[in-house]
Parts: structure tokens; sequence; C-alpha cells
């Protein structure tokens, strides 16, 4: 038989859209609600807390509606309750609207060419002619996480970074990796970060960064491990080794030479200073949501006025709003990531452990598999459930607060020093956001740098599994120790 040239070639198999996914766990979800038994838990103290072997199962399954209403969210109805539901500190409503200002603030500042001005100054070129940039950047952005538990703030970063390191030599991927990839590592290895070890510790009973010793040799290992693999990636796509990832390469491989001037210096300054403000507020001041939102839109409004009055070619007052409206468009479908992973959470009945839900289900049936675990694996155990729960509770805080009150006395009872159970924690809580689609901080970093989840996914699947192994090592390791 011979070949027709005139067939088309067959088609690779493709890893479908993030929302077509969340489409099809929300189908899934409406459907657990028919063939599952929700629960609840009792709370005590303030704040309040999860009494342990409080669970109290419903008296039989609790099915979604099709369409839901105030009470109840139904399957059809889950994109707009998810997009509605909470305020504007909330991980929906406030999360979806800071994705969009920053997408605007920063599609302001790309086009005052700034970067790239700034980047060809500074490189022959404007080319890299080695790593030292990535692994200072991965150290930096690492110890950032570690300190102050930057998460929302990589958006930031990777909309600035991913078009100057693509047109440095690297792609889009580099950037996602040195960004957000960095700022994960050191969110989950933290010995101080204030929404995640810092939260969980305090539930726990333990001191406030006790043991930190352990904790920063461990920050230390996993970011010289990370910041070695990153620049190893970097290097290969710098040299043509390795085929570069990410659509954004297309469009930003090449920069029109400009002059580095005055304004441009004034607007980096200006997102330098910036961040730092930043930066101050979320580690002094509590700063979340709206206050970090507004601080960047403040950026905005000074880079528009340098551009206007600097005389910035093709940056006046019309051309940044037209970058605003384009900025926040790119990261608009980020942002109904995050609408559509709250709405799969309110079709399983939310994640409020007083009110009965699939989730707190979950919860108590992952406690009781930690539970039967022999006693060298029940830390090892804990990591894994912690990982799991991650992909439903990607906020830190908010994940430390449902699972801390339970798995604490657990550790008691299976031999498991607390110390230990809140590192399962961290580590749960930390990698396993590297590769979840209702992460809104990942699919707006990915948005960003314009690479599809696919192709973010298999690309990132072996270093993930790498660091999954490396922690089971040391949850055990910890364990053993008695750590």
């Amino acid at each position: 038989m011979t070949d027709d040239p005139a067939l088309p070639p067959a088609k690779r198999w493709q890893m479908p859209d993030t929302l077509l996914i969340l489409f099809t766990l929300a189908a899934l979800a409406w459907a657990a609600t028919w063939l599952f038994t929700p629960g609840q838990f009792a709370l005590a103290g303030d704040p309040a807390r999860i009494v342990p072997g409080s669970f109290t199962a419903a008296a039989g399954p609790s099915p979604a509606p099709i369409m839901g209403g105030e009470a109840r969210t139904g399957f059809i109805d889950f994109l707009f309750a998810g997009l509605v539901t909470g305020d504007r500190n909330s991980a929906a409503i406030g999360l979806m609207a800071f994705i969009i200002v920053l997408g605007g603030v920063f599609g302001m500042v790309m086009k005052t060419g700034a970067i790239d001005a700034a980047l060809q100054s500074a490189l022959p070129g404007g080319k890299a002619r080695n790593e030292t940039l990535i692994i200072a950047l991965c150290i930096a952005f690492s110890l950032a996480g570690a300190v102050f538990g930057m998460s929302e703030e990589a958006i930031a970063l990777t909309l600035l970074l991913a078009p100057a390191l693509t047109r440095a030599g690297y792609d889009a991927v580099t950037a996602v990796l040195v960004c957000y990839g960095a700022s994960q590592i050191g969110f989950a290895t933290s010995w101080m970060n204030p929404f995640s070890v810092i939260v969980a510790q305090s539930i726990a009973g333990l001191a406030p960064m006790s043991g930190l010793e352990v904790r920063a040799v461990l920050w230390l290992g996993f970011t010289l491990a990370a910041a070695l693999f990153v620049a190893c990636h970097a290097r290969a796509v710098r040299l043509g080794r390795r085929e570069r990832i990410g659509t954004l390469g297309e469009a930003a491989a090449e920069a029109p030479a400009m002059a580095f001037t005055v304004a441009h210096k004034l607007v980096l300054l200006t997102v330098i200073a910036g961040v730092g403000w930043v930066a101050w507020g979320v580690s002094t001041r509590g700063y979340y949501l709206p206050e970090i939102a507004a601080q960047f839109f403040a950026v905005g409004i000074a880079t528009a006025a340098i551009a206007h009055f600097g005389r910035i070619p093709g940056a006046r007052v019309h051309a940044m709003v037209d970058a605003f409206r384009e900025g926040a468009a790119q990261l608009l479908p980020a942002a109904l990531v995050v609408g559509a992973a709250k709405g799969i959470l309110l079709i399983l009945g939310g994640d409020d452990p007083a009110r009965a839900s699939l989730l707190n289900t979950l919860l108590d049936s992952l406690s009781g598999f930690t539970a039967a675990m022999p006693e060298w694996l029940t830390a090892w155990a804990m990591f894994m459930v912690q990982s799991l729960i991650n992909l439903f509770i990607a906020s830190g805080s908010g994940q430390a607060s449902v699972t801390m009150p339970i798995m604490a006395p657990l550790a008691d009872l299976s031999g498991v020093t607390r110390q230990t159970a809140v590192l399962a924690f961290q580590l749960g809580d930390g990698f396993t956001d590297l590769v979840n689609p209702t992460s809104a901080v990942l699919m707006a970093c990915l948005a960003a740098a314009r690479i599809g989840f696919g192709e973010w996914l298999a690309f990132i699947w072996r270093p993930v599994l790498g660091l999954m192994a490396l922690s089971s090592a040391v949850m055990v390791a910890a364990h053993l120790g008695g750590y």
C-alpha cells in the first residue's frame, strides 16, 4: 500500500485546554455528590479550629442539582457561582480582580520598552552569554518565597521577565521556572513563611520558627538543586540544544534597537520601588490582594506619567490605555480558571469544615488512611495526603487551617513529632502547586508567559516527580531522626 500524500498526517495527542479539564472535574464532582455522603466537623476555640474526631457524616448523599440557586450550586451554574462568590479578599473575586489589574499594569510597563532597552544596554546584542543571572534570580526568588511567602507577586515578575529572558536567548518556560518555580521552592521549604509554616506551627502548638536549622538546610539544598536544574535548561535552550517551549518566543525573539533613556530608567526604578513597597506591605502591614493590587495600580499610573512626560515613543496616554486593556485581556483566561476552580468546590459543598461537604469527607478519609499506615511510613503518608489535599485547597494558610487540627493530634497517636507533621504539610502544600490546574497563580504565570498547561505539564512532570521523591526521602529521614 502506498501512502496518499493528500491525506493529512496523523495528529499527535494534545493535552486538553485547562478550562476543558476543569469542566470535566466539575462533571465528576457533580456525579460524586450522588454517590458519596458529605460530612462536617465541629469547631472550637478562637480562632475556630477543627475538633479532632468530631467528623459527622450526613444521613446520606446530598445530590447537587443541575441548576442551582443561592442555597446550593448546581452543575450548569458552577462557573457563574465561582465567579461571583466571595469578597474583595477572597480567593475567587479578589484574586480574579487582582490578576486582571496586574495584567493591565504590566502591559503598560512593557509598552514603554524599558525592559528591552535595559536588556540591550546590559547584554552585548541583548543576548545572554552565561547563566549567572538565571542562578541569581532563582536564589533571590526562592529566598523571597521563604521569607515573606511570595506567591501572587510571581505573576507580576513573570509578566516582566518572560519577554526579557526570551529576548536574551532563553524560552518562556525559563521565566516561569525562575519566577514561579523558584518561589514555590522557597515557599515549600521556608523556616519563616508567614502564610504556611508559621500558621501550621501555631495550630500545632509549636513555637513560631522552631526547627529553623533543619528547614534552613532544606531550603539551601532544594534551592541550589533547583537553580542548577533551571540553569541547565536555560543553557540548553540558549545554545540551541533544546527546543523552545511556548509561543512567546515567536513574538518576542527580536526587539528593535533602542537607546536606554532617562525615562526608561525612571520606569524601571518605579517598578523596583513598587515591588519593594509590596514586599514591605506584605511582611510588615499584612497587605493582601486589595492592597497589593492598589500598589501595582499606582505603579501603572506612575509609569504612564513617566512615559507621557518623558516622551517615550509609542507610549503616550492613549497607547498606554490600550496597553492596559491588552495586558488585562492576556490574563483573563487565568481569571476564568480561578472562578471555575471555586465553582468545583461549591459543587462539592464548599470548603467550610463546619458545613456538610464532600471535601470534609475526603479529609476524614485521608486522615484515616494516614492512621492505618505502619509507623515508619506515617510521616510519608502525611506528606502524600497533604499533596492530594493541595489539589483542592491551593491556599497555604487555608490548607493549614483545615488539615493541621487533624494532623497534629494524629501525629501524636502515630509516634510522629508535630514538627515533622508541619514539615509534611509544607512540602505537600508547596510542590504539587507546580502541576495543579486549579492553582490560580500557576495558571496566571503560564498565561503571562503564553504557555499552554499541556506544554507546561509535558515539561514539568519529571522535575516534580524528582521533588516528590526527594521530599519522600526527607520525610522518612525526619521521622527516623525524631525531628
